[in-house]
């Protein structure tokens, strides 16, 4: 399950990455992958690589629509939070 405040979580740290470093387009090691479990499939975090030259075993983050990005099924579709239902 993917929790909407993880992917707040990587895409603040994607967007403070790329103002430290001033760089166009960044590929970084996954600092999440023992913190978030569905992200330990993903060793790379590639930050505005276009996803047709980004790796597909990456986490692919755009910053100019804020969105991260993963291969899945032959396909590159967005990452989105799982939808909870609560019975109470």
């Amino acid at each position: 399950m993917v929790a909407k405040k993880e992917i707040e979580k990587i895409i603040e740290w994607c967007d403070r990455k790329k103002r430290e470093t001033g760089k166009i387009v960044l590929v970084e090691r996954n600092p999440f992958r023992d913190e978030i479990s569905w992200t330990y499939r993903f060793p790379l975090i590639e930050i505005d690589r276009g996803l047709e030259v980004a790796s597909k075993t990456s986490l692919v983050y755009d910053s100019s629509i804020k969105e991260l990005w993963q291969y899945l099924n032959g396909e590159w579709r967005r990452v989105q939070p799982s939808i909870e239902i609560s019975f109470e």
